[in-house]
């Protein structure tokens, strides 16, 4: 089969004949036919993630058919079209047995612990745990856009965010993950400032519901977190770093209001890894922080069902797409943020 091949941290990536994934006795072997690109596959082609071992396929936002189906698997079948969470859980340690898969102890990743989906098949561990079947109509590019960017904002909002209609909701950085939590805010009726420095990503956000946007080139992250709270009347009742920069999360905790709920999405990896948060403000102003790993399969019905009934519309987070062999361009461009819609790889 074909993939992108990355062979080193940094190495330019290229497209290279690779021998075909095996499939596990509890996994599944799904023929690629879209696969997002994602900042975290950038990270990872950076040397950023220390699971990755080189050389590498990266890829982690995915849809398409099952191929091949292991020996142990009891839930689907060859032919089914299906996506995936970007975090595989085992379904059986501790974290799973209670329902936590995001943060399962024995997760692999594609396309970080494993070889993954920039390529025209990939190996997926438990499937019965981790595969979800792809609703009727869902084209695979849009299926590929929920695994990661969406899920992850979506619980995000949800579980550690909860807001509310009529409140003030900041996102942080306005790619991938940040554009669907403006969506997702704004179809929940809240108020979403977006702060990200790129034009066209403010426009995005602006498009997508955001009722204020912020340019915080220049401006320290006091002054963001100030801006933000004039915008929201008094500070952000939530507010997500959806970048992963030690700027971005400071500005975040800054503008939220007392008892706000600061969300870190986006990663903080290498020299950023441990990042110093306001902790005055935390205490003195009861705030709340999280973090947020991505959403487990079993959680996806509810949002299929928000997506089925079009209160939320994935596929206008939609970008360009392009072939395998333009795939290895599309990674370097994440690293300048021209694109702030997704692109797919439709391989």
């Amino acid at each position: 089969m074909r993939g992108v091949l990355l062979d080193g941290p940094g190495a330019a990536p290229r497209v290279a004949e690779l021998p075909e994934p095996d499939c596990a006795a509890d996994g599944v072997v799904v023929r690629v036919e879209a696969t997002g690109v994602c900042r975290s596959d950038w990270h990872a082609w950076q040397g950023h993630d220390p699971d990755v071992v080189w050389p590498h396929v990266p890829g982690h936002e995915l849809a398409g058919t099952v191929v091949e189906v292991g020996t142990d698997v009891r839930r689907w079948r060859s032919g089914d079209r299906v996506t995936v969470p970007f975090v595989c859980a085992c379904g059986d340690c501790a974290a799973c047995r209670v329902g936590e898969h995001q943060v399962c102890e024995r997760q692999t990743q594609p396309g970080f612990t494993h070889w993954g989906s920039y390529a025209e098949s990939v190996a997926l561990r438990h499937a019965d745990v981790n595969l979800v079947a792809l609703p009727d109509g869902m084209t695979p590019a849009v299926a590929a856009s929920l695994g990661c960017r969406f899920a992850t904002a979506y619980r995000a909002l949800g579980v550690h965010g909860r807001v509310r209609a009529g409140e003030a909701l900041a996102v942080h950085g306005c790619g991938g993950v940040g554009l669907s939590a403006v969506m997702i805010g704004a179809a929940g009726g809240a108020r979403v400032v977006a702060v990200d420095p790129s034009p066209a990503a403010r426009a995005a956000a602006a498009e997508l519901g955001a009722v204020a946007v912020i340019d915080p080139t220049g401006m320290s992250p006091e002054d963001v977190g100030e801006a933000v709270v004039r915008a929201t009347d008094g500070g952000a009742a939530v507010s997500l770093d959806a970048l992963g920069h030690p700027d971005a999360a400071v500005g975040s905790v800054l503008g939220l209001r007392r008892r706000g709920r600061h969300v870190q999405v986006g990663l903080l990896l290498a020299r950023h890894a441990r990042t110093a948060l306001p902790m005055d403000r935390v205490v003195a102003w009861e705030l709340e922080v999280y973090g947020s790993h991505g959403m487990a399969a079993h959680e996806y019905p509810a949002m299929l069902a928000r997506v089925a009934s079009g209160a939320l519309d994935p596929a206008r987070l939609l970008g360009r797409t392009v072939g395998l062999d333009d795939a290895p361009a599309a990674l370097v461009d994440v690293g300048s943020a021209v694109h702030p819609r997704m692109t797919v790889v439709l391989p």
